[in-house]
């Protein structure tokens, strides 16, 4: 009698925790080796896909975003949100069209930076014949299930006009730098909303554009997730941003090779209320004083599986991440 209640128990427990799980809101950190590809599933299975990854390596970051989307049961993704057209964003697009089911297109408009990235932009511009496509600018919102995207910035513009905010006392410690010309200040930058959960992901933009969206007053307030800046490179991700954010985690989207730097690093992880942060990659430049411990690292080789991160987050605010190398998962309860 004893075995066969054990296994009633585990029989009855399995549904229950499928159950509770597609209750949650997911985000899978998708390894794209310093790119990004962040894909966001709501509890009703709408779906947005934050970047495409590299065009290179045979089609590995599109392989890797569909495997994302299969443990996610999709057959689809919904949205595409092309932050900026670099080749480490939106390189992997033809090819993840190629693989799975597109809805929409989402993006900032034209490319500002002729000459540089031409032939993805036109591949992506012939995606754009077949598939609807939405440009948009800050203070738009994007519904996705019981989850909604507000859009903070947008082709160099920012939401700080339309909602002041409060006064953010970081700003006089971080002096404007000579403007960023390229595609990167004109990143499309994101706050996402479910219940008390807030994440926040602002692409590759720079150092300027910060200051502008961030100060004097925050307009964002605190969020739980903050997925660092440019891929954790020092010219973005500053204490005017990172600091008023106030974020219980980081995620740091960077390569073995690219991103991760030991400037941007110490921001983070001196940042006020910071519990932890988690890299996609141990970054073999910064040094072992500027990674985090091996069980918050998906990859720790240079030659890597491609291993991701993933998030669960509840409407109450309480959030679980996960590293999918090692298993090793940690929740963070919300205090109110």
């Amino acid at each position: 009698m004893s075995i066969i209640r054990a296994f009633l128990l585990v029989f009855c427990f399995i549904p229950t925790a499928i159950a509770t799980e597609h209750q949650n809101l997911r985000i899978y950190f998708i390894d794209v080796e310093g790119g990004q590809a962040t894909l966001i599933v709501a509890p009703s299975s709408q779906s947005l896909l934050v970047d495409t990854g590299w065009s290179d390596f045979g089609g590995r970051d599109a392989e890797r975003i569909v495997a994302a989307a299969r443990l996610a049961n999709l057959k689809r993704i919904d949205y595409v949100l092309i932050t900026h057209y670099h080749r480490d964003h939106v390189g992997g697009v033809s090819q993840l069209a190629d693989r799975i089911p597109i809805g929409t297109f989402i993006d900032h408009g034209p490319n500002a930076e002729s000459g540089k990235e031409d032939d993805l932009f036109t591949a992506y511009q012939k995606l754009l014949q077949k598939t609807p496509r939405r440009v948009v600018t800050p203070g738009d919102v994007i519904p996705l299930g019981e989850a909604k995207l507000e859009v903070l910035t947008a082709n160099g513009e920012g939401i700080r006009a339309a909602r002041q905010g409060q006064p953010n006392p970081y700003c006089s410690e971080v002096e404007r730098e000579k403007d960023d010309p390229t595609e990167n200040a004109r990143s499309v930058g994101i706050l996402l909303s479910f219940g008390k959960f807030r994440f926040i992901d602002l692409g590759d933009l720079t150092g300027n554009k910060e200051l502008d969206l961030m100060c004097p007053n925050n307009p964002v307030a605190q969020v739980e997730v903050y997925l660092t800046s440019h891929h954790g490179l020092s010219s973005s991700g500053s204490k005017a941003l990172v600091w008023a954010l106030h974020p219980r985690v980081a995620i740091m989207n960077n390569g073995a090779r690219k991103g991760g730097e030991a400037e941007a690093w110490q921001v983070v992880t001196s940042s006020p209320g910071l519990e932890d942060l988690w890299q996609l990659h141990y970054a073999l430049g910064a040094g072992k004083e500027h990674n985090v411990a091996d069980s918050y690292v998906a990859n720790l080789e240079e030659n890597c599986a491609g291993k991701y991160l993933k998030l669960s987050a509840q409407p109450n605010g309480n959030f679980t991440v996960t590293n999918s190398r090692n298993g090793f998962s940690k929740t963070y309860k919300r205090s109110e």
